[in-house]
């Protein structure tokens, strides 16, 4: 099953602008050491690890990256700047545990 994610840039950028990409995905970020209702402890369940690469056409390459641990909140948000190039594909990618993986993908335009 799929984790709702929000993305956000701008609907249009020039060629070396730097735009602020927004992301947030729903995810509890459970660590493994909070009781549940029943008092049993829940299961660990977390994101570890986001990446963003930007295919301009010409390359792609990583351009952002981040490791996240347990003390994360749930429904993680990132931002980051990005350099603009030209227009393409910035692929988003969670992985976490239980075998967790989302990818989502963008296209930038450029004016």
């Amino acid at each position: 099953m799929a984790a709702r994610t929000l993305i956000q840039i701008p609907p249009l950028s020039r060629k070396g602008d730097v735009i602020e990409v927004r992301t947030m995905i729903a995810h509890p970020m459970e660590t493994g050491y909070r009781p549940g209702a029943d008092g049993k402890v829940l299961p660990r369940n977390l994101i570890r690890r986001f990446s963003c690469t930007y295919d301009d056409g010409a390359s792609r390459e990583l351009v952002f990256q981040a490791e996240l641990f347990p003390a994360m909140a749930a429904n993680p948000y990132l931002t980051f700047p990005l350099l603009v190039t030209g227009p393409g594909t910035l692929v988003l990618t969670w992985e976490g545990d239980n075998g967790f993986a989302q990818t989502e993908t963008l296209l930038l335009r450029v004016a």
